[in-house]
């Protein structure tokens, strides 16, 4: 790991950006992004190379600002459980947008783009298996999170749904609470997750039974 902050490695470059190492290591090797390689043989990219080099790439970064509030896409078929789950994510201080179907998700991940996608598994004109590997195949999209919501958790299906690319996946009917804990979990590595979310939600909580 290198010590320099004005230095970064392939994963520091990565998550300075907002994307995977996957993104950054073919970004890199495509020339989209000047690195130079250390004596032992490691990679190693400049902080404002990295920046002017996205520039000129025309790349949007996906870094905000710390205060800035997580965002979260739902996208399930059944009208309730959207309003439902966009309810609980609001009251817990994610910024939320919904979706209805894969098709629309996949639209919605490049325009919006959430730092996470719940994501149900049936749904009409793309299901979440192809929504799932469509998201997580696409260099603009590949750093988002997706939590997978199913009714049918057997192991080949777990493989199945972990195979599409999803980052982990709750069998329904899940808590509300653990469900917000796993995104917040998942999220746990992005810098604007901060520890005041559970703090907060805890104090509404306490304020709601005083």
């Amino acid at each position: 790991m290198s010590k320099n902050p004005d230095i970064l490695t392939i994963p520091q470059a990565a998550k300075y950006c907002g994307v995977t190492r996957m993104s950054m290591w073919r970004w890199v090797k495509a020339g989209k992004i000047n690195s130079f390689v250390t004596p032992g043989g490691h990679h190693r990219i400049i902080k404002s190379d990295l920046e002017k080099s996205l520039k000129a790439q025309g790349m949007k970064m996906m870094i905000r600002q710390i205060d800035a509030p997580a965002r979260v896409l739902i996208v399930d078929d059944n009208e309730l459980v959207v309003k439902g789950l966009e309810k609980l994510f609001l009251e817990n201080t994610f910024e939320v947008e919904t979706a209805k179907d894969g098709f629309e998700a996949g639209v919605k991940a490049k325009q919006f783009n959430p730092d996470l996608i719940i994501l149900d598994l049936m749904m009409p004109n793309m299901d979440g298996f192809e929504a799932c590997r469509f998201i997580k195949t696409n260099d603009s999209t590949s750093h988002i999170k997706i939590l997978i919501l199913t009714g049918h958790a057997s192991q080949e299906n777990e493989d199945e749904i972990l195979d599409a690319g999803a980052d982990d996946l709750m069998e329904k009917p899940v808590d509300n609470e653990e469900l917000v804990e796993k995104a917040e979990d998942l999220l746990r590595d992005l810098h604007w997750i901060k520890d005041h979310i559970r703090a907060k939600r805890r104090r509404a909580y306490a304020a709601s039974k005083a």
